[in-house]
């Protein structure tokens, strides 16, 4: 006699966070489905960290110029999805902003313990241009022009959440809620017949929502600087990510950079939350919305059709600001 499914919950250690995947399923396939899922997030690591050392990332990164190298199909995939999303938003979105994290304490180089120099800041800058790169997206071939520094660390988690959703289906587990350091994605329903709703978290507040979403083959993104950033007094780190960043300064820095200055971005944006059917693009493009900041990333959610919530800072509180897509799929919940 067959075990029958419950809810069960299962988590690990991926990408530098956490991971956790609520599913239903028999008890006796937990421990396979356990292993296919960190199987699936390592093989995101392996292909496009820049914390490992060996990653294909971290090889191309170190690559001499002029040098040609065949991806793995998971990273071509996700370098696809980044240089379209950077020529659609004229770079604002920029998936060589290596240096610059680097060069702001955000990457695998380290914190800093103050705002890089003018010369420094102009070197990293000519290295930062998606448009530099060449790559033929059929034969999966990327081109090294010299000091191309890909960081994926704005799409990875995301692309990691649509490997294991994608995994979990492919293997029977229709129900399913998928969560990668904040990123997340749901199919199906929970064992009462409800929905997986998603509360979207309103700055300051911890007990109250700024909304709620109800997740059915959809994923939820959120970038934001009200939980990440650091001041001049002191190092933070929180919400999982690595990271470090200047201190002396006169104001906080975000750790979300605007590659076309080459700075953290200083705009009234505390978080946008992206609604999307690939988990890979609401991450990638509540960078973008971020970077573009209110006014203009408003207006190009729109031209998209996105699904989108902008958390506003105004005096000492905050505001909200959504895409009719986003209205329609809140009112659903």
């Amino acid at each position: 006699m067959s075990t029958p499914a419950a809810l069960h919950e299962l988590r690990g250690l991926s990408m530098g966070t956490t991971w956790s995947v609520k599913l239903i399923a028999p008890v006796s396939a937990l421990i396979g489905l356990e292993r296919g899922i960190q199987a699936m997030l390592d093989q995101v690591v392996a292909q496009m960290s820049t914390w490992e050392t060996d990653s294909d990332i971290s090889r191309y990164n170190r690559a001499t110029a002029g040098s040609a190298h065949v991806l793995p199909a998971p990273f071509a995939e996700v370098l696809h999805a980044a240089l379209a999303l950077a020529a659609d938003t004229d770079g604002a979105y920029d998936p060589t902003i290596g240096p610059l994290a680097d060069l702001w304490g955000f990457g695998p180089a380290g914190a800093r313990t103050r705002a890089p120099a003018a010369a420094p800041l102009a070197q990293a800058r000519e290295r930062v241009d998606w448009r530099r790169l060449h790559f033929d997206p059929l034969a999966r071939v990327l081109s090294q022009p010299g000091g191309a520094y890909l960081d994926f660390s704005s799409i990875a988690k995301g692309y990691g959440v649509d490997r294991v959703a994608d995994w979990l289906l492919a293997h029977g587990v229709a129900d399913c809620l998928v969560e990668v350091g904040g990123e997340l994605r749901a199919h199906g329903r929970k064992p009462d017949g409800s929905a997986w709703r998603i509360a979207v978290e309103q700055p300051g507040r911890e007990d109250e929502a700024a909304a709620v979403i109800a997740l059915d083959n959809l994923s939820i993104a959120t970038s934001g600087d009200y939980r990440r950033y650091f001041e001049p007094s002191s190092f933070e780190h929180t919400g999982g990510e690595r990271s470090g960043a200047p201190t002396g300064c006169a104001h906080r820095y975000s750790h979300t950079l605007d590659p076309r200055t080459g700075a953290p971005i200083d705009n009234a944006v505390a978080s946008v939350t992206v609604l999307h059917e690939r988990c890979m693009h609401a991450d990638a493009l509540a960078t973008a919305l971020t970077v573009l900041g209110a006014r203009a990333g408003l207006a190009y959610a729109n031209r998209r059709q996105l699904a989108a919530l902008f958390v506003l800072r105004e005096g000492e509180g905050f505001v909200t600001r959504a895409t009719p897509g986003f209205v329609a799929r809140q009112r659903s919940a």
